[in-house]
């Protein structure tokens, strides 16, 4: 189902890209179960809440940092449900909230997502998409959780940013935090169109201002799906076929942004809103990118829109010990630990200009240690 506040000129855009047919999930997997949310008031929680609703689920908990989010899935969600408003990184309110509900499923989509505003604030990158993401699954293990599904990123294949990185240590602690209580599976999206920060609100933003339509780069390309194959697909992974670790959705081809753009023009009536600007790819971004790593490689041929891959973990107790460093560099603000841990978890990652400046200011004391 398309969101009812989409403008109707994106209907074009979104039909660029078909999704493939994705079964249904089974009803066992869904109907009758308590369901949590977390990030339930963004565009992929609240997507996936309404998707979840048409199974008669007994409950659904959603759980957000924001207020204003969770007031609008709340108000507009008709399924049973109760509306937590809290972050992932407090211990205490995740034992409280799994204990009190003992849900049998939770899909974790919250989780900060712009790249280049977490370009300029790995700390927050950190504490919530790597931090957090240890803390609920640590949660969900000792509260028995049947199923943990965990929302990634095409940015976490070799990343170039610094929320790309967070995304791949969130990969890593589920392939490392493996419980035989827990299945623990992450889903590798790419980006979902219409999505809040996505290119369709943003140049639907300029379109309605009379501005040019900005693009990084003419060759700039990324894989796209709806939010509603990004929500079926979700479901899907909760199907018993699928073990634990990480799943990539079998996606068409990238689509180039500027065509996007092109598309978009297109539909509007003002001859003078006919210009794309270029303005460079901007710190952690990449012309393209991937599904899957040069290392990786998937298990086994299947026509299902999901496919299980190998990929390189580390083992848990170095996972640990290193997530601890982690916090520790967190508090303290401690940016040459902070990127040192990532680095070590992270190998293929290299930080961007912007880190890099800030690595130098903090060598030469202007900023805090």
């Amino acid at each position: 189902m398309m969101q009812q506040d989409q403008p109707k000129q994106w209907e074009s855009i979104l039909a660029m890209i078909p999704a493939p047919s994705v079964p249904m999930p089974l009803p066992e997997n869904i109907a009758g179960k308590t369901i949590l949310i977390t990030g339930a008031g963004g565009s992929i929680g609240s997507t996936l809440a309404h998707e979840i609703s048409e199974h008669q689920p007994r409950r659904v908990i959603l759980f957000d940092a924001s207020e204003q989010s969770l007031y609008r899935i709340d108000r507009d969600l008709r399924a049973p449900h109760n509306a937590v408003l809290g972050s992932v990184c407090d211990q205490s309110l995740l034992d409280e909230l799994l204990e009190r509900y003992r849900p049998e499923i939770v899909f974790h989509t919250a989780a900060f997502k712009h790249v280049p505003l977490m370009e300029l604030n790995p700390f927050a990158a950190a504490q919530n998409n790597i931090l957090g993401t240890f803390t609920l699954v640590k949660s969900a293990i000792r509260h028995r959780v049947q199923q943990l599904v965990v929302v990634s990123t095409d940015k976490a294949v070799e990343p170039a940013s610094i929320m790309g990185a967070s995304k791949r240590i969130a990969e890593l602690i589920v392939l490392a935090m493996q419980s035989d209580a827990t299945r623990l599976k992450a889903v590798r999206l790419g980006n979902v169109l219409g999505s809040q920060g996505s290119v369709l609100p943003l140049f639907q933003s300029q379109i309605d201002r009379g501005e040019p339509l900005t693009v990084t780069h003419p060759r700039a390309s990324r894989y796209f799906l709806t939010m509603q194959h990004a929500a079926q697909l979700l479901l899907l992974a909760l199907g018993d076929e699928f073990s634990t670790g990480i799943l990539v959705p079998m996606l068409r081809d990238p689509i180039r942004i500027e065509e996007i753009a092109r598309r978009m023009l297109a539909n509007v009536k003002n001859s003078h809103l006919s210009a794309v600007t270029f303005t460079g790819l901007r710190p952690g971004d990449k012309l393209t990118e991937k599904l899957i790593a040069e290392d990786e490689a998937f298990l086994a041929d299947s026509e299902s829109p999901l496919r299980m891959i190998a990929s390189p973990t580390v083992h848990r107790e170095e996972l640990v010990h290193a997530l601890s460093d982690l916090k520790q560099a967190v508090q303290d603000r401690n940016l040459p630990q902070l990127l040192r841990i990532v680095s070590q978890l992270v190998p293929a990652y290299r930080p961007s200009e912007v880190i890099q400046a800030n690595l130098q200011e903090y060598a030469t004391g202007r900023i805090g240690r």
